[in-house]
């Protein structure tokens, strides 16, 4: 029962994370075009794309999307009991 358990928690994850992750995406997009008055640099062979701007981009999307997956999984995996638990009645 351990290993369906150990299963089910991956997915759930899984599922979760790309959930928000898309939803994160969409978000910082449209923040990005709010603050700057451009779309976010994603087309890189695009010649008015900068460097500077495309760093700025890659740097707060990594770290905003590092940060909201590894809150994802924590907390994902703290509501769950680890593998090999077992509940005591």
């Amino acid at each position: 029962m351990g290993k369906k358990k150990a299963a089910s928690n991956g997915i759930i994850v899984t599922v979760a994370t790309t959930g928000a992750l898309m939803l994160l995406r969409k978000v910082l997009a449209a923040a990005w075009t709010k603050v700057t008055g451009k779309v976010p640099p994603t087309d890189l062979t695009d010649p008015k794309v900068t460097l500077p701007e495309t760093l700025a981009w890659a740097v707060a999307t990594g770290l905003i999307v590092e940060t909201v997956r590894f809150a994802i999984v924590r907390t994902t995996m703290r509501r769950s009991p680890a593998v090999g638990d077992t509940e005591s009645s």
